[in-house]
């Protein structure tokens, strides 16, 4: 079994080298395979001289964007009755799904941007966006400005692993826990800055 997904993932990445800087995009906006492999390999590309670090952190951001836009359209225009019928299909948990109403409806919009850099989070939670209605324009920059930093630390890393690429997950850890430590902290100032907001305004 791990031998057959072992070769239908280097079978995906081949494709993906294939179609240069369309694979890395279309890579990314279907997401079957995990970000971090798919950003990892665009640094390895990057490594062997296939496409260059800038293009290739550009076609991350776009990829990224994409893949949010089809979850916030999912959100606003399918709604809790399209997920809990077809999420299964999408690899879409109910209780991830759960988590991230709770997530937007204590923090706002804030989570779209913080809750890109945590596990399992950064794939939901454009949902409870959509279904919140948020203004598009807001919710495609907020997720523009956390990709960008995301499609940089890993692609960086896939070309400073170079050959040894595949080792991208324990490598990037040392980076991604400090990262979702700040989107914790930001989420928590955010808070406290709408508490005081509103308290100011009540008194």
């Amino acid at each position: 079994m791990m031998d057959t997904l072992h070769e239908w993932l280097n079978q995906a990445l081949v494709w993906i080298e294939s179609l240069g800087y369309w694979g890395i995009i279309i890579g990314l906006a279907i997401e079957v395979i995990p970000s971090e492999i798919v950003l990892g390999y665009a640094g390895y590309l990057v490594f062997k001289g296939n496409v260059s670090f800038p293009m290739a952190v550009m076609c991350g951001v776009i990829g990224a964007i994409l893949q949010q836009w089809l979850l916030y359209a999912i959100g606003r225009y399918g709604g809790r009755p399209f997920l809990d019928k077809f999420g299964k299909y999408l690899h879409l948990k109910p209780k991830h799904i759960d988590i991230a109403e709770k997530w937007f409806e204590k923090y706002g919009p804030m989570i779209v941007f913080t809750g890109r850099f945590v596990p399992v989070m950064r794939q939901v939670v454009s949902i409870p966006a959509g279904m919140a209605r948020m203004s598009l324009t807001k919710f495609t920059w907020l997720t523009v400005l956390a990709s960008i930093p995301w499609s940089i630390l890993f692609v960086w890393l896939g070309k400073k692993l170079g050959d040894n690429w595949e080792d991208i997950k324990g490598e990037a850890s040392k980076y991604v826990q400090p990262i979702i430590l700040v989107a914790i902290a930001l989420l928590v100032v955010y808070f406290l800055y709408q508490y005081l907001r509103k308290r100011g305004k009540s008194i």
